[in-house]
């Protein structure tokens, strides 16, 4: 079987391509599962309710996430209302919403998912390794399991990886918006990469107008980031998955909008 996963959507140009992109490439493609993080779609930041419908009606099945995903407070009004809106699962005890779902496709093939969250020049919150032994425990009726880990951290990303061989079939990074090229299947058949891109402008700095982030950097004084809006792409990867769980591709997909 075929799955599609779409690095961070930001803001309204990378929802856009997502509407506009996505039935094409689910019918030359041939997919059968499509994933996609969203805690960029609201504006850069965030997520409403009305997004998440746009999302789901764009022939999303799943909804992955991180940090940002509290970032429109609303939220917490609605991030339990949807089985397939993950939050990272090794938040504490009580957050809303849940960090892993067991769905499946059209053809009827159980498809666990998984979203954490990375540690390092991050919130110190629980373990995400010791998330994922819960995780996938709770998902054993999955022989399929990817794995979202949103981390700053490549070391973090690649650790968990190989952590997880063989007993999942895809550890797919996010956060940093950039598209690494360093797609591999380890040997006991995990399909991983470091960062599986950004759904959203390239000529920007990842995903926000250049200017405004430059003079950050600069004057180290707060400024408003906007969306930027040129060279927009639609980014992720096609995982090829066998029965038994195993992957046996992984492909990247970097394809222009406008």
């Amino acid at each position: 079987m075929k799955i599609l996963f779409i690095g961070d959507i930001v803001g309204k140009p990378g929802r856009l391509a997502v509407r506009e992109l996505l039935p094409g490439i689910i019918e030359q493609q041939g997919i059968d599962l499509v994933i996609a993080n969203c805690e960029n779609a609201a504006a850069g930041f965030g997520v409403t309710a009305e997004i998440i419908q746009e999302l789901y009606a764009a022939n999303i099945d799943v909804l992955t996430s991180g940090n940002h995903i509290w970032d429109k407070k609303e939220v917490m009004g609605f991030i339990d209302n949807y089985e397939t809106l993950l939050r990272p699962a090794n938040y504490p005890a009580g957050t809303p919403g849940r960090g892993s779902v067991l769905t499946c496709t059209e053809g009827g093939i159980p498809v666990g998912i998984i979203n954490l969250q990375g540690r390092i020049f991050m919130n110190p919150i629980e373990c995400p390794f010791r998330a994922a032994d819960r995780e996938i425990e709770k998902l054993k009726k999955a022989r399929i399991i990817i794995v979202d880990i949103h981390a700053e951290a490549s070391s973090e990303k690649i650790a968990l990886s190989w952590y997880l061989d063989s007993r999942v079939s895809a550890v797919l990074g996010t956060h940093t918006h950039v598209q690494t090229a360093d797609e591999r299947i380890l040997p006991g058949g995990t399909a991983c990469i470091t960062d599986a891109g950004m759904t959203g402008p390239l000529d920007s700095v990842i995903g926000m107008q250049k200017d405004a982030v430059v003079q950050r950097f600069l004057l180290q004084i707060p400024n408003k980031f906007d969306v930027a809006k040129n060279d927009v792409r639609l980014q992720g990867v096609i995982l090829e998955i066998s029965p038994e769980g195993s992957s046996r591709g992984i492909e990247r997909l970097n394809v222009p909008f406008r």
